[in-house]
């Protein structure tokens, strides 16, 4: 029977499912293999061709590792709490509970039809309250800890609370808020519960803060910033401002060394790596005050600033604020009240990764207040300037004309003083490079100096003033961690005295409530607030922010360890035997969010004993982006430039005057528009003339990303129709490079399909009867066999995917000229197949006589002797033309072939009884007679 891949996969896909059998085991004696993909989040849409790019790979490489003998864990989950689901709530009032069960139902129907050997005994959602239980008791570990700098790791809060009791705060070396008090044990002693619980908040590791965060009024939540785009929601379109809000926080800047350090020890690309460093954004420089002349009421006397170039403190021109820093208003004077107020009003519309990006446009406001220089005792203004980000460093920035362009263009601008410090030359010297040893001309104290010697006697002559010290700092800030939606996980905290506190670990999970709307409350609160009677022991409110959409993620591949767990997010046998992922596979574009939050609670877990790795993942591989193919018609315009309802042909548009419309690829093959369903798509052009090439309409194409707004999403579930999943995980494998994008072209998925059925075609006779041969096979066939055994292997272990597909097409193409049949090299070569085009080689496999499934038997052993060439099949030629190849010892000499060859009875036949006039071999090339 002729290849049917419809009824092959639908039974093998039924057989897995069943015999569960890609099911992991809990422990064994195999070495282990963690393979995970980046789980997805259920959108309506389903899956298009894109998609399963990644996870493709991820699957033929975890085939591949339970054939080399690896106890495989190959999972997949959802991360299914959301913005989305919640905003289609809002639109619709239907719970998105339904909405997500329904998006997760197509996506496992999409899956399953693919053929990925998951083991999906272990799915996780983390919308389901079994999965975010474990979500809100890692919370409740990071608000009852603190970060110890001596030991360098977290610990357990009741450590601080003991270093209290014994010595107060005097010697505590901890990450912390800025504002800590200092006191002795008496004072700790004689301190309410309250006051106690107020102190430990500014070191524990969540906690409550005011943040300036990027606030949507029109979808009534707090934004991450890459869900704003040039100041607006990326989901719809909406205004974005800068608000000073009170916030649940991380305090991820704790591991910021470790973070940045840790990267030395992975396999992740190089370019997610420098993402991270440039995030953490590690400075080595110092802490300068500069002492505020004014007499308002404040709770300090100077400003602090964090500078690299702490040798540069001599040309400092003027200070700068962010809008949002917490001292501008008391330090503006009534007479800038007004400039400055508006000027934090324009600051609001700006999204933080703008104002970072802005380097051109030049703005501030004078505060009307000046500050003093420590070293040099001048007296200098102070401005605000969006530029300068209240949570980077003190949120203040000294400007240097003479030594950075941005602060030169600034005071130019403002016409502001320019303080020359150093020469042409030095300036170009020092500035450029701090490790050339240029001299400091004109410049106080260090006059003279070397940059080395310069730095060293500024910072200890700040230190000794008590005007500033040497200073670590890091660009990344704390994690903010509260949202202000319904669809996400309860944060297990009531308040008492408007103090946080935890509910107990026993009434986890803390369920989300049931609401009449999504979304905020007519006063202002968070969607929760609707909730009736949804108070802690009757009495006090809880928590009404969710969690961001990164928590649940930032520690799912734990749960997938031990996922039926009851009493522990993993037990811990699971957890030493899996220990952390060996594989993980998904989009860049997670490198500075999900990919850094995950690095920070898997090193918290390791600190607090749960887990026994410091990273997560081993080695990341990123995925590059299947784009669209978008397809174009072209409609004539009369002499006015109005649209007509003629639409002329690629090839003919340049004689007219046309416009480009996209229309759906679905309805083009080949490039060739199917015009009556382009009429039933676009049904105002039913009527319209069509302006043909040789009687067809040729549409143009573009290559963008794929959207559905550009009507080039390509469906799989067609393709699967079509041509079957094998033929899809082949297709996408060929396309190219993994980690290069690439565009997408259905119209090379034929040439996949036809390898297919030829390969099926080698197990066949011409009746299609399953015909295999128990002869011993020739040195041509095993030499063509072992070949692709050891290119599938590389390519397999070096992520090579596309060039196996080629080799695959040259390897059947071979056997099959060599009308090879025989069962010793056709099922090893079902084996090695099997990773990419699992249903068909299944089916293959037990047409061979295997009772079980191929999944878990080994992959063939590569023999280097059946490659060395002691034999050539020599083409044939009889006055000129191919006849046949001979397979010939290439030891013969030439008068051994020559006898040989015309010996053959195909060759005798060629002859037709004459004497050949002349035989010219080359040999190991050619042979051919002439007669």
């Amino acid at each position: 029977m002729d290849y049917q891949f419809k009824e092959i996969e639908q039974k093998w896909q039924g057989f897995w499912a069943a015999h569960q059998t890609f099911k992991a085991e809990a422990t064994s004696a195999k070495p282990k293999f963690y393979v995970l993909d980046m789980f997805p989040y259920p959108s309506g849409a389903g899956l298009h061709v894109g998609h399963p790019l990644g996870y493709i790979a991820s699957d033929i490489f975890s085939r591949y590792k339970r054939l080399k003998g690896y106890n495989v864990l190959h999972p997949m989950g959802y991360d299914s709490f959301g913005l989305p689901a919640e905003q289609y709530a809002i639109q619709t009032g239907q719970h998105p509970a339904l909405t997500t069960e329904a998006n997760i139902s197509t996506y496992r129907r999409q899956l399953d039809q693919i053929g990925f050997s998951f083991d999906w005994s272990r799915e996780v959602r983390t919308s389901e309250p079994e999965y975010y239980k474990w979500t809100q008791w890692v919370f409740m570990q990071l608000f009852n800890s603190w970060y110890n700098l001596e030991t360098d790791r977290a610990e357990d809060i009741s450590t601080l609370i003991e270093k209290f009791n014994a010595s107060g705060s005097a010697d505590v070396k901890a990450a912390s808020d800025e504002d800590v008090k200092n006191f002795m044990p008496s004072d700790w002693a004689n301190m309410t519960a309250e006051e106690k619980q107020e102190e430990l908040l500014k070191y524990r590791l969540t906690f409550l803060k005011e943040s300036t965060v990027n606030w949507c009024a029109a979808l009534g939540t707090v934004l991450a910033n890459d869900e704003v785009k040039d100041g607006f929601s990326e989901r719809g379109g909406h205004p974005v401002e800068q608000k000073k809000m009170m916030q649940w926080s991380m305090r991820i800047s704790a591991y910021a060394e470790r973070l940045l350090q840790g990267l030395n020890t992975i396999d992740w690309p190089e370019p997610v790596k420098e993402m991270q460093r440039n995030w953490i954004g590690k400075s080595v420089g110092a802490s300068v005050r500069f002492k505020i002349e004014t007499d308002a009421a404040i709770n300090t006397d100077y400003i602090e600033v964090f500078t690299t170039r702490v040798d540069t403190i001599f040309g400092v021109s003027y200070v700068v604020l962010a809008p949002e820093h917490e001292l501008v208003a008391a330090l503006t004077t009534p007479a800038q009240v007004s400039e400055i107020k508006n000027y934090i009003e324009q600051t609001k519309k700006k999204s933080e990764l703008d104002r970072m990006a802005d380097t051109k446009t030049v703005s501030g406001a004078f505060t009307g207040t000046y500050v003093v220089n420590p070293v040099s005792g001048e007296r200098i203004q102070l401005w605000i300037a969006d530029y300068v980000l209240a949570g980077y460093g003190t949120g203040a920035v000294m400007g240097v004309p003479s030594g950075d362009q941005r602060d030169w263009l600034f005071a130019k601008h403002f016409n502001l003083p320019v303080v020359q410090i150093l020469d042409a030359q030095t300036a170009i010297d020092v500035q450029a490079d701090s490790t050339k040893e240029g001299k400091y001309i004109n410049s106080g104290f260090i006059n003279g100096m070397t940059y080395t010697e310069a730095v060293t006697t500024l910072n200890k002559w700040l230190e000794d003033q008590g005007a500033g010290k040497a200073k670590v700092n890091f660009r990344m800030r704390d994690a903010i961690f509260g949202r202000q939606r319904y669809w996400g996980e309860p944060i297990p905290v009531y308040f008492k005295d408007g103090l946080p506190y935890l509910i107990k670990e026993e009434e986890l999970p803390l369920l989300l409530p049931e609401v009449n709307k999504y979304l905020p409350t007519e006063t202002g609160e968070p969607p929760l607030g609707r909730a009736e009677n949804w108070t802690y022991e009757n009495q006090y409110h809880y928590e009404l922010s969710t969690m961001p959409g990164w928590a649940g993620s930032s520690w799912y591949w734990y749960r997938y360890m031990d996922s039926n767990n009851e009493t522990a997010f993993a037990g811990k046998e699971a957890i030493e035997y899996w220990k952390d992922v060996d594989l993980y596979i998904g989009g860049a574009e997670h490198a500075t969010g999900h990919l850094l939050y995950s690095r920070f609670w898997n090193k918290f877990l390791k600190d607090m004993g749960y887990v026994k790795e410091e990273e997560p993942f081993k080695k990341l591989i990123n995925q590059g982006m299947i784009q669209g193919r978008t397809n174009f018609v072209y409609r004539v315009a009369d002499e006015s430039g109005k649209g007509t309802h003629t639409l002329v042909s690629h090839g003919l548009k340049n004689d007219y005057k046309t416009s480009a419309l996209r229309v759906d690829v679905n309805i083009v093959e080949n490039e060739i528009l199917d015009i009556e369903k382009f009429k039933l798509f676009r049904p105002e052009f039913a009527d319209a003339e069509f302006i043909l090439e040789n009687g067809k309409y040729i549409c143009g194409v573009e290559v963008e990303k794929m959207s559905k707004s550009y009507f080039n999403v390509v469906n799989p579930d067609v393709l699967i129709a079509s041509y079957g999943a094998d033929t899809l995980r082949m297709y996408e494998m060929f396309l190219g490079p993994l980690e290069q994008s690439k565009p997408w072209n259905t119209n090379g998925i034929e040439g996949v399909f036809k390898f297919l059925r030829k390969f099926w075609r080698l197990f066949h006779n011409d009746s299609w009867e399953f015909t295999v041969s128990d002869a011993e096979p020739s040195k041509a066939e095993l030499k063509a066999l072992h070949k692709i055994i050891k290119k599938v292997q590389d390519d397999i272990e070096r992520f090579s995917f596309n060039t196996s597909v080629s080799s695959f097409m040259i390897a059947v193409n071979e056997l099959t000229d060599l009308k090879c049949n025989k069962r010793s090299i056709l099922q090893e070569l079902v084996v090695v197949l099997s990773p990419y085009a699992p249903h068909i080689t299944e089916e293959l496999w037990a047409l061979l006589g295997n009772t079980e499934s191929l999944s878990y038997t080994a992959y063939p052993e590569f023999n280097p002797a059946h490659l060395v060439e002691d034999e050539f099949s020599y083409p044939v030629s009889v006055n000129g033309k191919t006849r046949l190849n001979l397979n010939l010892s290439l030891a013969l000499e030439a008068k051994e072939i020559e006898e040989i060859v015309l010996a053959d009875e195909q060759v005798q036949k060629y002859l037709e009884g004459k004497t050949p006039k002349k035989v010219i071999i080359v040999k190991g090339r050619i042979v051919n007679i002439v007669i």
